[in-house]
């Protein structure tokens, strides 16, 4: 199957879950993550009427940047390194990977505008996984206030890759009770009214407990 037949399948997927959760599909972003496929399935996905790319190393951002150029509003969704902000800085629309005041330092000295940033919190406790304790979240976006070049949009999960359905909605679920949180203190700096969570496996789920940005790659652009 090509990408427009792939996303023919997700979109409905997504109509069905919202509509078991009561929300609206125009309220759901899919960010087409293009980590593993050359510039012509990137092309493919800008074609089929899709305007988020996602990359989660500054080579590929940039190497696809410099194909596609400004078109897309661009997504660096994997671990950033303080070192590469300087790659690829002027050239993101989203930062999904925010995590530490040390790449929070480093974003804001580097940024010539504001840089919409997802907090990422480790909500399901894995030692191999990236992110914050969710104790720690609402301290540490408190810290980002004095950062006029972070705009805290929202926050991002990576779930556990797990058929257990019930462990993923907890783990979701969890998120948006933290985004609701933050939400609700009025923080100019961190409206926080975003979710990235859910993947190929698991994105369903994730728009039944609130996700408004979900990261497809497999199965929309599939592995080159």
């Amino acid at each position: 199957m090509n990408v427009i037949e792939n996303l023919k399948q997700i979109q409905e997927n997504i109509q069905d879950a919202c509509s078991k959760s009561g929300r609206n599909p125009e309220d759901i972003n899919i960010v087409a993550v293009t980590k593993y496929v050359g510039v012509n399935k990137a092309e493919e996905a800008l074609e089929a009427g899709l305007t988020h790319l996602g990359e989660n190393r500054d080579s590929g951002l940039l190497s696809k940047w410099e194909a596609l150029g400004e078109e897309p509003q661009w997504h660096f969704i994997g671990t950033l390194q303080s070192k590469k902000v300087k790659n690829i800085i002027d050239k993101v629309s989203y930062i999904h990977s925010l995590d530490r005041l040390s790449l929070a330092r480093e974003i804001h000295k580097r940024a010539d505008r504001p840089v919409s940033c997802f907090v990422q919190v480790n909500v399901s406790g894995e030692e191999s996984k990236h992110g914050l304790d969710p104790q720690k979240v609402e301290g540490f976006i408190r810290s980002l206030e004095n950062y006029s070049s972070i705009k805290v949009a929202g926050l991002m999960t990576m779930a556990p890759h797990t058929n257990d359905g019930d462990f993923l909605r907890e783990c979701f679920r969890t998120l948006k009770g933290l985004q609701e949180t933050i939400h609700s203190l009025g923080l100019p700096h961190a409206p926080c009214t975003e979710l990235s969570m859910g993947m190929s496996n698991d994105y369903t789920i994730a728009i039944e407990e609130g996700a408004t940005f979900i990261r497809i790659g497999s199965a929309l652009v599939g592995n080159d």
